[in-house]
């Protein structure tokens, strides 16, 4: 019949994109333990059309958090920009909080090893790097204590991740508050005990 493969593909797109937004709101609610089937279910299709798409837990992933994960690389080179580092530090470190905050599937991706998701790995890795070159400078114009370390990062980040409160905006509001605490001890301003080894996964729990 005339015009069939044409709505074939529009039906696969139609697909595609409804899995795509059912799985980000599971992620987001629920973090990233919603089984492939449950989205699937929710989606209104079948499990096998869903892995035709997405053989894997992680393509499914990265494909939903795409823009996200380029986002965050890009809220830190942002912030090099800036020609106050302190305040470039400040707002990354705002920024990758309130993320965290407002949808907990997200830091999960982008704290998690996916050995098959190199997209993810390089953005992560990217971010990384700036954020350690963002916090030399603020250290070099005397805003950041000297004794500040990347592992400060992920005890910010498992603090934030353990804030539960009623709804999403309570949650970031409370985060707010939280990120606002460890800010003021980050400033340059007496010594801290020694820290202990954190990568980031540490921030998941």
């Amino acid at each position: 019949m005339a015009g069939e493969p044409t709505q074939l593909r529009v039906d696969a797109l139609a697909n595609r994109n409804r899995v795509l937004a059912v799985a980000r709101e599971a992620f987001a609610a629920e973090g990233l333990d919603v089984p492939m089937t449950t989205i699937a279910r929710r989606a209104g299709v079948g499990a096998a059309t869903l892995y035709r798409r997405f053989p894997t837990k992680e393509a499914l992933v990265t494909a939903v958090f795409a823009d996200q994960f380029a986002s965050c690389t890009s809220v830190v080179h942002d912030a090099l920009e800036d020609p106050d580092p302190w305040r470039g530090f400040c707002v990354v470190v705002g920024e990758l909080c309130a993320m965290q905050a407002v949808d907990r599937g997200f830091s999960a991706a982008f704290l998690s090893a996916f050995p098959d998701a190199l997209p993810v790995a390089r953005e992560r890795t990217r971010a990384e790097e700036a954020f350690a070159e963002l916090a030399r400078r603020a250290k070099a114009a005397g805003r950041l204590r000297a004794d500040f370390v990347t592992d400060d990062l992920v005890l910010l980040m498992m603090a934030n991740g353990g804030i539960v409160a009623g709804t999403v905006e309570a949650t970031l509001i409370a985060s707010r508050r939280l990120v606002a605490y460890f800010l003021q001890a980050f400033q340059a301003d007496g010594p801290l005990p020694p820290s202990t080894p954190l990568g980031l996964a540490d921030a998941l729990g």
